[in-house]
């Protein structure tokens, strides 16, 4: 199974820390997964406007179609996700992420945004029909020490319970259809 890791944002580096922890997580439940980080940060964005895609955005919907699970991870801005991920989900075929195992992760400046994941981030992924996993991530500024690493342990913890969820998922997903008996 392909999974992919999306780091959401072309700023900051603690997206990018929540995923590689998260990666190891997972290798530790199971190795046979074939995992790769997607950071958005090395691609060149285009807003969906009509205007034929660029090379960056072809490649990122690629890997997003061609995906059988995903970690999402995402700062929060101004209590909501980055544009550049909402631009990336608008990219996509509505079905590319239909019946495939998803997790998230986010980290903000304060406390009161965690809510932003369950308010923003998981209607989108329910619109895609994924398979959220219930337990999601978030950290906040202080968690992290001066060079971005993860210091808190109780958040270390809830991401290697995200990531045992997230492999069972993966195992669950293994046998169902990704094709609908309803047409939509």
């Amino acid at each position: 199974m392909k999974i992919l890791l999306v780091d959401g944002t072309i700023f900051g580096a603690k997206t990018g820390a929540l995923l590689r922890q998260v990666e190891q997580y997972i290798k530790e439940y199971n190795n046979e997964l074939e995992l790769e980080i997607l950071y958005f940060s090395n691609l060149k964005h285009q807003i969906l406007d009509g205007s034929p895609l660029n090379e960056d955005m072809k490649m990122m919907i690629q890997k997003f179609e061609e995906a059988d699970g995903y970690i999402i991870a995402s700062p929060i801005y101004q209590a909501s996700i980055p544009g550049v991920l909402k631009n990336a989900f608008d990219m996509l075929n509505p079905k590319a992420m239909r019946y495939k195992p998803v997790s998230m992760v986010a980290n903000g400046g304060t406390y009161q945004h965690h809510l932003v994941v369950e308010n923003q981030l998981r209607p989108i992924l329910d619109y895609f029909r994924c398979l959220v996993t219930p337990n999601y991530v978030y950290s906040h500024a202080s968690h992290f020490d001066e060079n971005n690493n993860i210091t808190d342990e109780e958040i270390k913890d809830r991401l290697r319970e995200l990531a045992r969820v997230f492999v069972e998922y993966c195992k669950l997903s293994g046998t169902l259809s990704k094709e609908p008996v309803d047409k939509h």
